[in-house]
């Protein structure tokens, strides 16, 4: 699932790995995301080492996390010279991208300093593979993660172009559900948020 609200979320701001906390909205997404889950038992548990994912997964599992739940493989895509800036600051700064939209990232490459879509891609195989190993058979994993994390997930979960993935536009504190059977993957649910 995608972590809860942000100021910088708020403002439009590309977070990229700038330890960015929850704001008060956030507070109250993840609260709502712990009652809509408190059902679920989960086999095993990550989050993004950044403050928001955990600050959103804290709320879920209603404990602070162990030091092995934390993986900075499920960070967000690293935006280098973009983070804290909008996306009309990007275009200021770096003219060369006022022709690309910013769900769009890998097609104007890597940001300056930053990290491409498909290292990220990488990355998030790699993670989901260890992930995988981990959960039992028909056991559940929770993953506390970022946007441009779940566009990869999507991209080699499903084998899917990056288009594809790129089209979804995750919302704060929202869960995505996946099956995995054999080497398969099946979307169950894309952006679902708690009622109310």
């Amino acid at each position: 699932m995608r972590h809860g609200r942000t100021a910088w979320n708020a403002d439009g701001r590309f977070q990229g790995q700038s330890d960015i906390e929850l704001d008060e909205t956030g507070r109250t997404q993840a609260r709502a995301l712990g009652a809509f889950l408190k059902h679920d038992a989960f086999d095993v548990i990550a989050s993004s080492d950044l403050a928001r994912a955990q600050e959103t997964a804290v709320a879920i599992v209603g404990r602070a996390l162990h030091s092995t739940e934390l993986d900075p493989s499920w960070r967000e895509m690293a935006f280098g010279g973009w983070e804290g800036l909008t996306w009309a600051e990007i275009v200021a700064r770096f003219p060369e991208t006022a022709a690309d939209r910013p769900s769009n990232v890998p097609r104007f490459g890597t940001p300056p300093g930053g990290e491409s879509f498909e290292a990220v891609c990488a990355r998030v195989s790699t993670a989901l593979r260890a992930l995988l190993e981990r959960v039992p058979e028909g056991g559940k994993a929770l993953v506390v993660t970022h946007a441009g994390v779940l566009h990869a997930l999507l991209r080699v979960a499903l084998s899917g172009p990056e288009s594809e993935a790129l089209k979804v536009r995750f919302v704060p504190a929202s869960v995505t559900r996946l099956v995995f059977e054999s080497d398969r993957a099946r979307l169950l649910t894309l952006n679902e948020v708690p009622p109310g």
